[in-house]
């Protein structure tokens, strides 16, 4: 019997992993897919290696600097080109069509901190600006806490600002909409700031003050999958066992019906079945060893996979949310109850990465990328990132006049406008919104290479009730001796907040395990 399984080996579960390895503990890891890392992933386009999924790492509280450093990374720690990114938005004059201009540098999540300043009236325009300046005279409701990111910025500095500078950010970072986004989640500390400053524009101003000086993001050269190539090699060194393509099935304590609830005091076997990878399972499973099969029904092979049970006593969950949910949903009516909370939609991602020779880029004239606006007329990305002019080390790689670009698209409460596109339609469709982002023309003969990506099905940690869905998750698995539960899902978006929660989680293991 294992000390540990973890369930799922993303970022998250990989740390949680080796968190107990290192102190001893015997760990396994259960990875549903092919390959461990989840969304810090990376794929080869024309002999490149190229981050796939997450390309940085917030740099705020030092969270990953201290991971990366534990790794021996900290030499590789690059940071992103200062160009900044621009906006691609629809153009209000009399020509209609769309332009493209910097984004604004001194902005929380796209909200000005001088709504006067040069580059704000480029985007709003000076009626824009002199609404969104309002926002200095208005009194502060300091009964109660916004929620809405939307109806605050709405609110205090109108439509303009929300659409133009605050949509297009909160689409990019985590494709929803910026209504349905919770403000204590993706900009803590900004009620307070606001009660404080007694506008909204002071309070940006006051989170911008206090923010360590620099990026706010980094990356390591070669990629963000490094991260996990060192994690695995560690866990290799602690003698971890990884196993890939074995989706678990069941989840339940060994001797206790699925529906009996918590058994009182003691410490509990856990038993997880999971199935075999193909590479492991018999060529057949006859149908007379399935359970309700006869064998007068065993004529022919069943076509279900092989499992297997495994036995620990401490479980970490680290998968999706939805598979989570799922899998707990039978240990507890507490736990049951909770996939029946108020959980938001998902939304489906799908990445275009293209790599082609075109030294026109060179100027790098949108400079490390756009994210645009929603309903800009002949774009159907909802950002851009080029990455051969945010990250020196990938530019070195790819050489003079060969670029890497990025596009994204999805957002939520819309369907997948990518989803039923062959390669080459969604090929034709990048190459043509990175043309007018770009604004230069961008053709099929300069690619040499193409890859797409799809992230989907993931439930959004920041959207309206989040701290009081995670608050009832926590709750319910805390009165679950030996589990726990970890991931973005419940932690927020973007490794600084997945390690440290991923850890926090291994902590609570280890004191169960070890009294430490």
């Amino acid at each position: 019997m294992q000390d540990v399984i973890v369930i799922g080996g993303g970022v998250a579960g990989l740390v949680a992993a080796r968190a107990c390895a290192r102190v001893g503990l015997t760990v396994t890891v259960l990875e549903a897919t092919p390959a461990v890392g989840g969304a810090v992933a990376s794929h080869e386009v024309a002999g490149l290696t190229l981050d796939s999924g997450a390309e940085s790492f917030a740099v705020r509280r030092n969270a990953v600097a201290e991971f990366v450093d534990s790794l021996g990374l900290t030499g590789d720690v690059v940071a992103p080109d200062p160009a900044g990114a621009w906006l691609h938005l629809p153009d209000e004059g009399p020509g209609g069509g769309s332009i493209s201009v910097p984004l604004p540098q001194a902005g929380v999540l796209g909200i000005p901190g001088s709504p006067l300043a040069d580059d704000v009236r480029r985007v709003i325009g000076w009626s824009g600006a002199w609404r969104a300046y309002l926002d200095r005279l208005m009194p502060v409701l300091t009964i109660g806490r916004e929620h809405s990111l939307g109806d605050l910025v709405r609110k205090r500095m109108g439509r303009r600002v929300l659409e133009r500078l605050v949509e297009p950010v909160t689409a990019g970072v985590y494709s929803s909409a910026a209504d349905d986004l919770e403000i204590d989640v993706v900009a803590p500390g900004l009620n307070a700031a606001l009660t404080t400053a007694g506008s909204l524009s002071g309070a940006v101003l006051s989170l911008r003050s206090a923010a360590p000086a620099g990026s706010a993001v980094a990356s390591l050269r070669g990629g963000m999958s490094r991260l996990v190539s060192a994690l695995v090699a560690d866990l290799d060194h602690f003698g971890v066992e990884i196993v890939t393509d074995a989706p678990v099935t069941t989840l339940r304590r060994a001797g206790v019906p699925d529906d009996a609830g918590v058994p009182a005091g003691g410490e509990q076997t856990w038993v997880v079945r999971h199935e075999v990878p193909a590479h492991d399972a018999p060529a057949e499973v006859p149908a007379t060893d399935l359970p309700g099969c006869s064998a007068a029904g065993a004529a022919e092979p069943a076509a279900l996979p092989a499992t297997r049970d495994r036995e620990a006593r401490f479980v970490i969950l680290a998968t999706p949310g939805a598979p989570a949910l799922r899998l707990v949903s039978g240990l507890s009516p507490e736990l049951a109850a909770l996939a029946g909370l108020d959980w938001p939609e998902t939304t489906a991602v799908e990445l275009a990465t293209i790599v082609l020779d075109a030294p026109q880029l060179d100027a790098h004239p949108r400079g490390t990328g756009a994210l645009v606006a929603a309903a800009t007329p002949g774009v159907t990305a909802k950002a851009l990132t080029h990455a051969t002019a945010k990250w020196g080390w990938l530019a070195e790689a790819a050489g003079p006049g060969r670029h890497v670009i990025r596009l994204s698209y999805g957002r939520a409460g819309a369907a997948g406008p990518t989803v039923d596109l062959s390669d080459a339609e969604l090929l034709a469709l990048a190459l043509r919104d990175a043309s007018a982002i770009f604004g230069v023309d961008l053709d099929a003969g300069a690619v040499r290479g193409f890859a797409r990506t799809l992230w989907g099905d993931a439930l959004s940690p920041a959207t309206i009730g989040a701290p009081g869905r995670v608050r009832q998750v926590r709750t319910a698995v805390e009165a679950t001796p030996g589990l726990e539960l970890t991931g973005a899902w419940l932690a927020g978006t973007g490794l600084a907040s997945v390690i440290p929660d991923a850890l926090a989680a291994a902590g609570r293991v280890r004191h169960g395990a070890l009294g430490i």
